[in-house]
């Protein structure tokens, strides 16, 4: 018994640790970057990534001790890419530029469509009674 206690110990202390590394990385790009530097379509997709990064490691460590039932939306995700890359890219792609915020809006939608699935996900497994 106590050594289902140590590992449910261990993968908290995991959980603490991705979370506070994480929330370290989010003061490192808000204190190092301008403010007019958020109105950019990188900055917008930078912090969406970092916060999808976050929700994808909690997935992880869950998933480490129990079978994952929840699995992160394949298609969504590369949908969400597919939209970072033409808005990171506009001039290679020949990209408009009134159409970069319609895919920065959609990257970060489908980033967050994605993200609160897999959170709805833990909730849910969290609510059943064992």
């Amino acid at each position: 018994m106590s050594y289902n206690v140590s590992a449910l110990s261990l993968t908290k202390r995991k959980t603490v640790l991705s979370a506070g590394l994480l929330c370290i990385a989010l003061t490192l790009v808000v204190l190092f970057t301008s403010p007019t530097a958020f109105r950019s379509p990188v900055a917008v997709i930078v912090m969406a990534l970092i916060g999808t990064a976050a929700v994808l490691l909690q997935l992880q460590l869950r998933s480490a001790n129990q079978p994952s039932q929840s699995r992160p939306q394949l298609w969504l995700n590369l949908l969400g890419i597919l939209f970072a890359i033409g808005a990171l890219f506009p001039r290679a792609l020949h990209v408009p530029p009134l159409m970069v915020q319609a895919l920065v809006l959609g990257a970060v939608g489908s980033f967050a469509i994605s993200s609160a699935m897999i959170l709805h996900s833990f909730r849910k497994r969290a609510a059943k009674p064992e």
